[in-house]
């Protein structure tokens, strides 16, 4: 089993990244942003990636997935699915590079007034992908969040049976879950046994005003704890286990935190200390 993070919530840039996972004890990162742009886009250059192989290679730390932007919150299903070919195509360079199977993917921002369009687009768009991936032998790992297939564990369960590749995967977030006002126990139960990669993230659902506020890991309404008991004392699970905090930064509220760059790097270890105590009581 692999223990990491989604790093850019621990730092800016990717040595501040890596020196909070050596702090951690963890010889593993999941790479997203540095320096506020993302690693597996066409707007991260060639420069940039350099760099942060070079760090990489320099603190022996390796990178569990590439936390892309590829169908995400910022992408709708009617938008240019060019850009997210693109990004695809220059990430698996990379990824190879760096000696990275996974790529998490979401399914875009849905067009509401035509979710029978938005779930066919959907897939139309990760058999092309899939097609992709299978000829750079790396895995699309499709997250609960933004878009059509990650709305409920039937739709997510659909998109991969109507894809048919092996080299689509799902990756279950159990705070997206809590965010987007879902029972975490009954979407547990439907994803369950079906996913290859974990995003531990936690938060409170306010029913009443119908908001959500994240949480340290075990604090919120996510049932970490028993989540990952099932998860690993009884289904055997021994992949990636990666936090993504959102307590003192929030990709989608710019890449840094106004609380400051040291809250984020404590707030970060904090975290992954939260989940290792977990861990050892299971």
């Amino acid at each position: 089993m692999i223990i990491t993070g989604i790093s850019d919530e621990a730092g800016r840039d990717i040595r501040t990244q890596i020196k909070a996972h050596k702090e951690l004890g963890w010889n593993a990162l999941e790479l997203r942003l540095h320096n506020g742009v993302n690693a597996s886009t066409t707007a991260f250059s060639d420069r940039d990636f350099d760099e942060v192989r070079a760090a990489l290679e320099e603190a022996e730390m390796k990178v569990t997935a590439f936390s892309s932007a590829i169908g995400n919150w910022s992408r709708g299903i009617r938008g240019d699915f060019a850009v997210d070919i693109a990004d695809l195509r220059i990430a698996a360079v990379r990824m190879r590079t760096l000696g990275t199977k996974y790529i998490r993917t979401m399914t875009w921002v849905p067009d509401d007034s035509d979710m029978a369009y938005s779930r066919n687009e959907a897939i139309r768009r990760y058999k092309e992908l899939a097609r992709i991936a299978e000829a750079e032998g790396i895995l699309l790992a499709h997250e609960n969040c933004t878009g059509w297939g990650g709305l409920t564990p039937g739709n997510m369960l659909e998109l991969k049976a109507e894809v048919d590749s092996p080299n689509l995967v799902l990756l279950y977030d159990t705070g997206n879950v809590v965010s987007h006002g879902d029972d975490p126990g009954e979407f547990f139960k439907g994803i369950r046994g079906h996913f290859d990669y974990i995003h531990i993230k936690d938060a409170r659902f306010d029913k009443e005003a119908g908001t959500h506020a994240f949480t340290y890991c075990g604090e919120g309404d996510g049932l970490i704890e028993d989540i990952l008991k099932k998860v690993i004392k009884e289904d055997g699970y021994d992949g990636v286990i990666s936090i993504e905090p959102h307590i003192a930064a929030i990709v989608h509220e710019g890449s840094g935190s106004s609380k400051g760059d040291e809250v984020m790097f404590e707030s970060y270890i904090r975290y992954g200390r939260k989940l290792e105590a977990i861990l050892s009581s299971l």
